[in-house]
């Protein structure tokens, strides 16, 4: 098989959740042009169209969709729609999540579980959505999208961290239950340049991130869809129950604050 056959993803149907913007945005285009086919979800049809509007001009079939993962039957109606449309599922990408700093004296039994639905519930009710169909297409992949704060000792993050060690688990998990026909694996960034993320920042907490971080360098949104194409891809046929540490070789916090 050659180079860019083993990169490929010609043939496929991927959901993306959270694709209207930063990681979400770069990996719906990056599969697209790689030639799957892509469903675009987000809570903002505007922003799916868009992006799904690129994935067009990339030469993919793109449908968007609007879709709060938080809500069970819109999980229910992305993959009818999926289905409906291109007939078959085989890639997923659970990219939808995220929570800021949190104060554990002052965060609520509540917030703290609405961290972890969020990141961790809502990646498992629709993996064991389209697991099925994944099967009955021949196999498929699933890419959960975590954090480097799920393994860094580091304060203010007890929601977030703990919610995105539980995602890393709960893909080791899935991979063994969904071996051998769909793999499950998981990517960690460390600090991506995003609009999650620029509101925290400003000049000097920018940089103190880049002086902390062995590569010298923010990550970018592309960093992580090169990732999550490479795991999609048939080049990492032999890959699952994974997690890919994509943060510029961090290996303590880069927080800032």
């Amino acid at each position: 098989m050659s180079i860019g056959t083993q990169f490929s993803l010609q043939d496929q149907v991927a959901i993306i959740t959270g694709a209207g913007r930063g990681i979400g945005r770069a990996i719906a285009l990056a599969y697209a042009e790689a030639g799957a086919s892509v469903v675009c979800a987000a809570r903002s049809l505007a922003e799916v169209e868009t992006v799904a509007a690129a994935a067009r001009q990339l030469g993919s079939e793109a449908l968007a969709i609007a879709c709060d993962v938080n809500d069970e039957a819109q999980l229910d109606a992305l993959v009818a729609q999926t289905l409906e449309r291109f007939g078959r599922i085989t890639l997923l990408v659970n990219n939808a999540g995220g929570a800021g700093p949190n104060d554990p004296l002052h965060t609520s039994g509540q917030s703290f579980d609405s961290v972890h639905h969020f990141n961790v519930t809502t990646a498992f009710v629709l993996s064991a959505k389209c697991a099925p169909h994944m099967r009955l297409a021949g196999g498929g992949a699933i890419i959960n999208i975590s954090s480097s704060a799920s393994r860094y000792a580091q304060k203010h993050f007890s929601a977030y961290g703990s919610a995105k060690a539980a995602l890393n688990q709960m893909t080791r998990l899935l991979a063994a239950d969904f071996a051998p026909q769909i793999r499950v694996n998981a990517i960690a960034p460390g600090a991506i340049l995003t609009d999650a993320l620029a509101p925290f920042l400003d000049e000097a907490a920018t940089a103190k991130m880049i002086e902390l971080t062995p590569l010298r360098a923010m990550g970018m949104p592309n960093d992580i869809a090169m990732a999550a194409l490479y795991l999609a891809a048939p080049a990492a046929r032999w890959i699952t129950g994974k997690i890919l540490e994509v943060d510029g070789g961090a290996e303590s916090s880069t927080w800032p604050y």
